[in-house]
């Protein structure tokens, strides 16, 4: 089978998936767990096939990049949105990446949610969150790429709320879709700017335009620097991804410790070369990265549980694979993506047996555990070990300043604005 009909059947075939077993579901069709199961087994066991089929296919054709137009989404006059996909050096390794951890988290998640009420509900999820990550690092261009980008937000926000018979995860979901539509909105500017300033948002056509090199190429690059820091939960946006920590295990691991956050740091590696002819961009992404960095460490030592903890290590990685990024290492960034999201998964996953086994090991060591690891924070004086831990343990009083300065002034302007609307005889009455 040609490569390209293997490209499009891979990226197809998780979307397919969820769009055949929602109509069941919508028709009021039962789809038990052991035939959820033995479908979704199939269907990742095929994935994985397609994969390692177009890794080796490129490789022994000596094939570094293969691109793959299938139609365009619409067309006006002389202008129009090609569907076109882009399978190279860079793409490749993530969309390996993907299949594999994603397959390995659906087999966990059939015993893990065994007998849950959202068993059905879950899987639906993990197949839509499936097709949009392909998309994401198989898109040749910014217009196709956002489409990937929305299904991996939309499927992060519903699956943080799984639990929705309790407030708490319905109220983190709805903190993590506020930050993902604000980091969003940088990334319609950019797309709306690049059509406008350069024509098209094909990574051809953007990285090569004749204006890239100019003031047009450094607002484009600082607008998706800034989404690609929302999707990582870096910088400014750093404060929602403790709070997805509400959603089950294995989402949080295919998620925040493998590949949704790591979406952001494939961004700016595939328009590096965009980057590197800003230095605004280039400070930006140093900056960035090296703050949550820092800032992660602290907070993460104070973690009184274990996928919180681990939220914040992701959050550490991901701001040293930014300065990697900012710093031209691009080959050492994306093997440090690629090994973290492997690592983090794993993690996850493991997260309630090692406590247990913590306990375990805790009690035959009679309740007494040697520190280990160097703590260099002790070289500090006294005063600024002290003012790091309340730093540490306030987690950077991120919600504080949050709701201080944007959440209650947007409050009163909407209350503000509410003056103008016009009342119902109803609501008249009721101030009467």
């Amino acid at each position: 089978m040609p490569l390209q009909t293997l490209i499009p059947l891979l990226i197809a075939t998780p979307g397919a998936l969820f769009l055949g077993l929602s109509l069941v579901w919508l028709l009021g069709g039962a789809v038990t767990e052991r035939v959820m199961a033995w479908i979704t087994k199939s269907a990742y066991s095929l994935l994985a096939i397609l994969a390692v089929g177009i890794g080796f296919s490129m490789n022994s054709h000596g094939i570094h990049s293969m691109q793959v137009n299938v139609g365009d989404w619409f067309t006006v006059g002389h202008y129009g949105y090609p569907l076109s996909l882009l399978v190279d050096d860079l793409s490749l390794p993530l969309v390996g990446l993907t299949v594999a951890l994603v397959s390995i988290v659906a087999f966990f998640s059939v015993r893990y949610l065994h007998r849950d009420p959202g068993f059905l509900r879950f899987f639906l999820l993990l197949h839509l969150f499936t097709f949009g990550a392909l998309l994401v690092f198989t898109a040749d261009s910014l217009d196709l790429l956002i489409v990937g980008w929305e299904t991996v937000a939309i499927t992060s926000v519903l699956l943080v709320g799984f639990f929705q018979y309790r407030p708490e995860p319905v109220r983190n979901a709805l903190w993590v879709f506020a930050s993902y539509r604000v980091a969003d909105l940088f990334m319609l500017m950019a797309i709306f700017l690049a059509h406008h300033w350069f024509g098209t948002t094909s990574w051809a056509g953007l990285l090569g335009a004749e204006g890239a090199h100019s003031i047009h190429g450094t607002v484009v690059a600082v607008l998706l620097v800034i989404a690609a820091g929302g999707k990582s939960s870096q910088g400014p946006f750093w404060g929602w991804l403790p709070r997805a920590m509400e959603g089950p295990t294995p989402s949080s691991a295919v998620f925040y410790g493998a590949i949704s956050i790591h979406t952001g740091a494939y961004l700016l590696l595939r328009i590096e070369p965009l980057i590197r002819h800003s230095w605004i961009a280039i400070g930006l992404i140093i900056i960035t990265g090296l703050a949550t960095a820092f800032l992660g460490t602290l907070v993460h030592r104070t973690c009184a549980d274990a996928k919180t903890s681990l939220a914040y290590a992701a959050q550490t990685q991901i701001g040293l694979i930014f300065v990697e990024i900012g710093l031209g290492w691009t080959t050492f960034a994306l093997i440090h993506l690629l090994s973290h999201a492997t690592l983090r998964t794993l993690q996850f996953l493991r997260t309630p047996s090692m406590l247990r086994d913590y306990h375990r090991v805790h009690a035959a060591a009679g309740g007494r555990f040697t520190p280990t690891g160097s703590h260099y924070e002790s070289l500090l004086p006294q005063s600024v070990q002290v003012w790091l831990y309340r730093l540490a343990l306030g987690r950077g009083f991120y919600d504080a300043i949050v709701d201080r300065w944007i959440v209650a002034p947007v409050q009163a302007l909407a209350r503000w604005l509410a003056i103008f609307e016009p009342r119902t005889p109803l609501e008249k009455a009721d101030d009467r």
